[in-house]
């Protein structure tokens, strides 16, 4: 049977990955830190392992007798994160991980990069893909250019001869994501915290869509290549209607200049180091006047992609949500609000 060892195995992808790798018959070793909460592996086959990709030690000891190793531990709420926090995390981290891998012999390795490693789309190019990479300064997207970093530390061990494949989701929104990632964007619908929305879009995936992306990035993946995990390429206003739909909820009236985002941007920026817990970071202001739209041909061709509708993902997680009790457990939002 092959073993394989999922580093953040508690958050969204990772649990869903877990849940895909139980469907195959793959034993599975996740990687936990002792504060990490376990509702998103609930009722999954896994077997707890404590460690911290920071921890090298403890890293080569989860990996002992594993087969195949999927790197998707990083900070994922990193607009609640300071700088320093998130290039320790997702650069060192990803580089103990691999280092790790190769020294007790791991076969396999797919290191969970980001479309946020890519920038924004160069001028004239509508859809971004595996060619492109961060333009934008450090300081205004330090998340994005710290999974460039991370992306270039895989390259590294790849080319030095570990088979690793770099997959790069895009907005990940599905069942599990009790860190509400994406899932923020329901809990605003429903709480009518959203009163305009930017001129930009965005490009979304379901969590099951990524992690069966994941896995046949082990199973078929060229090593040293690098594959989009997206789905659908919305505009703010489009993702907010189809939620809305299913949330029964109002359709934000307003749209915000694109003069004013930069202003905006500097604003939170302010109140973040302030103190104030926002539900964006300047960075995810300043790119939210762009369509940030990707090409997933290659990950389709190569991987067999497929994704699901949104709308079918919007719904299945307000669902989950409602059976585990979350939207009481978020800001007050009623259980069966529709």
């Amino acid at each position: 049977m092959t073993r394989a060892l999922v580093t953040g195995s508690t958050g969204c992808v990772g649990a869903n990955l877990v849940a895909a790798l139980n469907a195959r018959g793959v034993e599975v070793i996740g990687l936990r830190r002792k504060t990490s909460p376990e509702d998103a592996v609930h009722g999954l086959q896994m077997t707890p392992v404590i460690g911290d990709i920071l921890d090298p030690e403890s890293l080569r000891v989860a990996m002992e007798g594993v087969d195949w190793v999927f790197h998707v531990a990083a900070v994922s709420d990193y607009w609640h994160t300071p700088s320093d926090v998130i290039y320790r995390v997702n650069v060192e981290g990803t580089r103990n991980v691999l280092e790790a891998a190769r020294s007790v012999g791991v076969r396999r390795v797919v290191f969970t990069s980001s479309t946020a490693a890519l920038g924004v789309p160069p001028p004239g190019k509508a859809l971004m893909d595996e060619h492109d990479s961060f333009n934008l300064k450090p300081h205004d997207f330090p998340y994005g250019h710290s999974k460039h970093l991370a992306e270039q530390v895989a390259a590294e061990f790849a080319a030095q001869g570990l088979h690793v494949v770099r997959v790069l989701p895009s907005a990940v929104l599905g069942p599990r994501d009790v860190k509400f990632i994406s899932g923020e964007l329901l809990i605003q619908a429903l709480k009518g915290g959203i009163p305009a929305l930017p001129p930009g879009g965005l490009n979304y995936i379901d969590a099951r869509d990524c992690a069966e992306g994941h896995v046949a990035a082990i199973e078929k993946g060229r090593p040293g290549e690098r594959y989009i995990l997206s789905g659908h390429n919305m505009t703010h206003r489009e993702t907010m209607e189809i939620i809305s739909q299913v949330l029964g909820t109002k359709v934000p009236r307003f749209d915000i200049p694109r003069w004013l985002l930069p202003l905006m941007a500097e604003a939170v920026d302010v109140l973040h180091r302030l103190g104030f817990d926002l539900p964006v970071d300047r960075g995810r202001m300043l790119v939210s006047g762009t369509m940030m739209y990707y090409d997933n041909s290659k990950a389709v061709k190569e991987l067999g992609l497929r994704v699901r509708p949104f709308i079918e993902s919007v719904r299945d997680t307000y669902q989950w949500y409602l059976e585990h009790d979350y939207l009481l457990r978020r800001r007050g939002i009623a259980k069966g609000v529709s």
